[in-house]
């Protein structure tokens, strides 16, 4: 029985921003049923424990979350969320006394990213003060600048994260500054469950652009797995499209179908360092495998 560490479960395609370093989904909007959410946890339940909010889409949008959050403590699974954070308001409450609730991701960078934001200090000091609330609890907290160019040595970049930072150092009182810590894939524990990573900007995989020569390795299929709102069973978290349909977990069971010919062949072309699908060839982030 193939385990996984990380699974993705997308339980909305739609977001309330338009950060510029995510294209908008093609996809239909929607926002997945309790009924559908259960059904999904009961098929993937024997391939893994943890679960991740997270494909496309904003999760603290879900009208339902609270009750997401029990279906998955009832059914044994712990949950990390990844948001923007400025929904928080909406859910801090109720956040807080999930006891499925593992760790929370906030994309600072989103901020950044979306044209027409407003007061990023009161932005950031939102989700600041919830983490301080959330103390105690035990919910790991990872905020997120992933906005670097390849050197991280412009202006630019330093000033426009130089304002997040000082408040971060500010907000923990800090007696170092954060870019001196800076280290490229590892990141900074700032205090008892709360951590800082710095990242280059990510860019989702598309099939428009060049490919690569096809060689390679990646987690796919072995480390991680996801499922789509409306089902479609995807091979990790960088398909945002669907474009790697493996099947439909409203149509076949999941386990069938990560035994399947397709979901095979990417599993074992990986393997051998083949690289077997096109999406794949064309996705720069597998190049940080080697």
């Amino acid at each position: 029985m193939r385990k996984f560490k990380k699974f993705y479960v997308e339980i909305t395609s739609v977001c309330n921003l338009k950060c510029t370093f995510c294209p908008p989904t093609e996809r239909a909007a929607k926002f997945i049923s309790t009924e559908d959410f259960s059904k999904t946890l009961d098929e993937v339940k024997p391939h893994a424990e943890f679960i991740y909010f997270h494909v496309k889409g904003e999760p603290l949008l879900h009208p339902k979350l609270a009750q997401l959050l029990d279906i998955s403590h009832e059914k044994g699974f712990k949950v990390n969320i990844t948001t923007n954070g400025t929904l928080l308001h909406k859910h801090r409450q109720e956040l807080l006394m999930k006891p499925a609730l593992r760790q929370m991701n906030f994309s600072l960078h989103s901020f950044d990213g979306h044209i027409g934001s407003q007061d990023k200090e009161g932005y950031v000091r939102s989700v600041l003060s919830f983490i301080r609330e959330a103390e105690g609890t035990g919910i790991i907290f990872s905020l997120r600048l992933w906005n670097l160019d390849e050197n991280n040595t412009t202006n630019v970049e330093r000033n426009r994260n130089r304002e997040i930072l000082s408040i971060i150092e500010e907000e923990f009182q800090l007696d170092y500054r954060i870019e001196d810590k800076f280290e490229r894939g590892r990141g900074i524990k700032i205090s008892d469950q709360v951590y800082l990573n710095h990242d280059h900007e990510f860019e989702w995989p598309d099939l428009k652009v060049e490919e690569d020569e096809g060689k390679g390795f990646c987690h796919a299929l072995r480390n991680q797995a996801g499922v789509l709102v409306d089902g479609t069973v995807i091979p990790c978290c960088l398909d945002g499209e669907g474009v790697l349909n493996l099947g439909n977990i409203h149509k076949d069971s999941f386990s069938n179908i990560i035994q399947g010919e397709r979901a095979t062949n990417m599993y074992e072309g990986f393997s051998r360092r083949e690289v077997v699908e096109e999406l794949c060839r064309k996705c720069g982030y597998r190049r940080r495998f080697g």
